[in-house]
């Protein structure tokens, strides 16, 4: 954390990928209110076996005011860790509990675009209220142009990652350079996928930076004009108290 204020960055989000991450992320923003906020969810490589059960814990750490999500939730058909009903039962079930809760969705997509966008454009469809026009954003995205296009008539938010930094991700970057400026947030998916020059080592929050520095320099813009946009932009999504 001190790395990482000293790096500029003031506020942090925690997603969880299952109850006891969750319970460790809302005691991480309990402890620094207004600093770090919380994300509870349960990841579809934790989704095996699934029941509805499982969402009882979730729901009652997602009643604090420090908890401002549903996530990290979504699809993974690369690591196989879960089957592909249980990952749609779970998938399903918490985003219903976002749209009872009116919080916007964290989503996970690995090898699994057509699936997800199906499911979260039938979703977003029947959204009503505030949650309409905020449903979440599409986390350490790394899909196609045409994706991005879908996420984004859907409502969505499109977060960027280390990868855009790295020599071989010129298709990745043509997606984020042509995202609308307002659409667009930065995170860093600690501890993994580290930006350059930092590859292959932990990643940390401090290092969001240089995600930031790379889309600013891809769109022609000032740092500081980048991190002011994106930041508004994650006070929008998740309805964060102003700085």
């Amino acid at each position: 954390m001190a790395r990482a204020l000293a790096a500029g960055v003031s506020r942090l989000i925690v997603p969880a990928t299952d109850a006891v991450t969750a319970r460790e992320a809302r005691a991480l923003a309990d402890t620094h209110p207004g600093v770090i906020f919380a994300a509870v969810g349960l990841r579809p490589n934790s989704s095996a076996g699934f029941s509805r059960a499982a969402l009882e814990p979730l729901c009652e750490l997602a009643s604090s005011r420090q908890c401002i999500a549903i996530g990290e939730i979504g699809l993974d058909y690369h690591w196989n860790l879960s089957p592909k009903a249980d990952q749609w039962a779970a998938l399903e079930a918490q985003l219903e509990l976002a749209a009872a809760l009116s919080l916007p969705v964290i989503l996970h997509n690995r090898e699994s675009s057509e699936d997800l966008l199906a499911i979260i454009e039938r979703w977003s469809a029947g959204l009503s209220g505030p949650l309409a026009q905020r449903p979440g954003v599409l986390h350490s995205f790394s899909a196609t142009g045409d994706i991005a296009d879908r996420a984004l008539a859907a409502g969505f938010l499109l977060g960027f990652t280390g990868p855009v930094t790295y020599k071989n991700a010129d298709s990745l970057r043509a997606v984020a350079a042509s995202v609308p400026l307002d659409r667009l947030l930065i995170e860093t998916d600690s501890p993994f996928l580290s930006p350059h020059p930092h590859r292959g080592q932990r990643n940390e929050p401090a290092y969001v930076r240089l995600v930031a520095e790379r889309l600013a320099a891809l769109r022609g813009l000032p740092l500081e004009a980048l991190a002011e946009a994106t930041s508004a932009n994650a006070e929008r999504l998740f309805a964060l108290p102003p700085r």
